[in-house]
């Protein structure tokens, strides 16, 4: 895992009626994470608006290892694991900062997108050579 590409706190009115965070607040914090990750291969939101570029997640399967409550302090760290020509797997962890603990374990795959034409197309050689560095400067995983 790399830098941190999220860190925010448990809010009380994100903890459900069990009184953990609710399943929607994971969802939102990992996405926001994906947009730090992006940012580090040249997805940025200056590129993607100037050339009318997109990213829609086509698959996101969340693994749930630890409540978190109100007050927590979360922290996410990304690794990219794959780029092919239109899409891109990563995964995002998701800890208590303090604690340590992992709370949640999300894998995503997303696709490069055209935004007017509405399809997916190749990532451009800059990205692509951005990612291969990323994906370089990974340990290996079990």
């Amino acid at each position: 895992m790399r830098e941190a590409t999220y860190r925010g706190t448990v809010y009380p009115w994100q903890c459900d009626h069990v009184g953990h965070m609710n399943i929607m607040w994971y969802v939102g914090k990992f996405d926001e994470a994906n947009w730090n990750l992006f940012a580090r291969i040249g997805l940025t939101p200056t590129y993607l608006r100037e050339a009318n570029r997109g990213m829609a997640a086509v698959q996101q399967n969340i693994s749930y290892k630890r409540e978190l409550l109100a007050g927590d302090i979360v922290e996410i760290r990304s690794t990219l694991l794959e780029l092919r020509e239109k899409s891109i797997r990563f995964v995002h962890e998701m800890r208590n900062a303090e604690t340590g603990e992992v709370a949640a374990v999300c894998e995503i795959t997303g696709v490069h997108m055209d935004r007017q034409a509405r399809k997916a197309i190749p990532f451009a050689e800059a990205i692509r050579h951005a990612a291969s560095r990323e994906l370089a400067a990974e340990p290996a995983t079990a």
